[in-house]
């Protein structure tokens, strides 16, 4: 567990303090799921002393302060910022210098009611038909293997449930038969239309699966015996939405854009305008803010918990683990022949050093004479289990 001091320039508002208010008011109106609470519980603790720490003292001065350890829940918006620096830095090892586009595949919202009801069969089954929708059409009109990386969020900027999948794809792949890179296109790579297609008959072909193993009994609307199949015609007729952007020049433009995705939490604090007892003030988009009830903010805030030891950043193709040793490496020959493949990777800072670098603040150093600052462990109660 890590030691976190509150950093400088902390936002007025927090999460955890809107939990703690009104959790008990949230579980009584519904029900939560073990996870949902876990993650609540984790975040009301986090950088408290329930959690344990130390004390920063300073000898030349006389400062003190204690630092509590910090929760590393995933789902806490405290908790992410070094977490997303060491995956960027870990990526970087393995990005291809080509050209990335930037893909977002968008479930229907008539399929949000069974995304809550089934979330981790639903969320594979998008993985699934997003990244063969990719990968099948490198196949067919490249005939190569592109390099994807995807990953999954489930909210809109007003906190809403909003599943889709973010990728990043290589613009062109390593042919399948010939030791060389067969580039896409420069502007687009491939047309939206013929990818919202193949991705609406890979989900649905899924989802029949799905129904046809009983992964989805018990849903409501499926207790009428033609439901599941009215429901199957009807995002039949649709255009599913596949967004496409031009592609980033620089491979490390991919890195600094996919990093904002990557371990962002649906809400984080420094997005909140305003909170009291009755109502929760916060930016959406283009500036514009939202107001709602505590408990509202809480339920929606929560139905973006994902399922235990979920993975919700996927690799396929050449930058699929399993590939690393072999089509990656191939890849970055062709691409970067005079490179040194072998080097060994740079090992990744104190925690400290790296903070120092994000925020400028140097939690080794008294923060009113710059002498080096002591630390203390404090002994605390062993914190309640996070199920509680």
């Amino acid at each position: 567990m890590a030691h976190c001091s509150a950093p400088a320039g902390r936002p007025r508002f927090d999460i955890a303090d809107i939990v703690r208010r009104h959790r008990a008011a949230l579980e009584a109106a519904q029900h939560l799921t073990t996870e949902q609470r876990r993650v609540l519980s984790a975040i009301e603790r986090c950088r408290t002393a329930a959690l344990g720490g130390h004390l920063e003292l300073c000898r030349s001065c006389g400062y003190q302060q204690p630092a509590y350890n910090s929760c590393r829940n995933r789902h806490c918006p405290k908790c992410q910022a070094l977490a997303q620096e060491h995956w960027i830095a870990a990526r970087a090892e393995r990005l291809l210098p080509v050209q990335h586009f930037h893909v977002v595949f968008t479930l229907p919202s008539e399929l949000r009611s069974l995304s809550r009801f089934r979330r981790k069969a639903i969320f594979d089954a998008l993985f699934h038909a997003a990244s063969e929708t990719l990968l099948e059409l490198a196949r067919s009109r490249l005939s190569a293997d592109l390099g994807v990386t995807m990953l999954l969020h489930t909210w809109t900027r007003e906190l809403a449930f909003h599943p889709h999948l973010h990728a990043i794809v290589t613009a062109g792949g390593l042919h399948q038969e010939q030791p060389r890179w067969s580039p896409s296109r420069k502007r687009y790579l491939f047309p939206v239309r013929v990818m919202g297609a193949l991705f609406r008959g890979k989900m649905l072909a899924a989802l029949r699966r799905l129904h046809r193993n009983r992964d989805l009994d018990g849903f409501d609307a499926f207790r009428d015996p033609e439901g599941f199949d009215r429901l199957l015609s009807n995002l039949a007729k649709h255009h599913w939405v596949v967004y496409a952007k031009q592609p980033f020049r620089r491979a490390n433009h991919v890195l600094q854009y996919l990093g904002r995705y990557t371990h962002r939490v649906g809400i984080a604090n420094s997005r909140l305008l305003d909170v009291t007892d009755r109502r929760v003030t916060f930016r959406t988009k283009n500036d514009r803010a939202i107001t709602l009830t505590p408990i509202e903010f809480l339920r929606r805030f929560v139905q973006h918990v994902l399922p235990p030891r979920f993975v919700k950043i996927r690799h396929y193709g050449v930058y699929a683990a399993s590939l690393v040793d072999t089509k990656l490496k191939a890849a970055r020959r062709l691409l970067l022949p005079r490179v040194a493949l072998a080097s060994a990777p740079a090992a990744k800072p104190p925690w400290p050093e790296h903070l120092l670098a994000l925020t400028g603040r140097d939690v080794r150093r008294c923060p009113r004479c710059h002498g080096e600052l002591e630390r203390v462990p404090l002994h605390s109660r062993a914190p309640p289990s996070l199920a509680a």
